[in-house]
This record gives C-alpha cells, sequence and structure tokens, in this order.
C-alpha cells in the first residue's frame, strides 16, 4: 500500500488547480508570449481562460507542457 501523503509531499503541482496555473501563467507572460511558448490555438486564437481550460482538459500533452513551463516559472 503506498503512502499517500508522501506522494502529496512529492508532487509539486499537488492542490493548484489548472485554473490557477492557466491563470499564473497569463497574468505572468500573457496571451502573446504565452502562445509563443507553447504553440496551441487557445492561446493565440481569440484566448481566455475558460477557452484553454477546455482545450487543456481534454488535451494531455498540451496539459503536460503548460504544467512544465508552471514549474519552471516557479
Amino acid at each position: 500500500m503506498t503512502d499517500n501523503k508522501a506522494e502529496r509531499k512529492q508532487d509539486p503541482l499537488h492542490g493548484i488547480t489548472l485554473k490557477m496555473i492557466v491563470t499564473q501563467l497569463e497574468e505572468k507572460y500573457g496571451w502573446e508570449v504565452l502562445s509563443k511558448k507553447i504553440d496551441i490555438k487557445c492561446f493565440s486564437n481569440d484566448p481566455s481562460i475558460n477557452s484553454s481550460l477546455k482545450f487543456l482538459r481534454k488535451t494531455p500533452w498540451a496539459r503536460k507542457k503548460v504544467e512544465e513551463l508552471y514549474l519552471h516559472m516557479k
């Protein structure tokens, strides 16, 4: 049996929602720079937090890139 507390402490994204991640990235970089760092249409074509969340929740490869950028930013 695994120790869930230990796993959570090792996960740097534990307790951080995707909405928090996208919001903080947008505040730091803005949509234009964010779309250059991660080339996805939801960041470059009429971007919004909600459209980005909708896309990222169903696109694992894009979500992984966003999470990696967030961790790099921190």
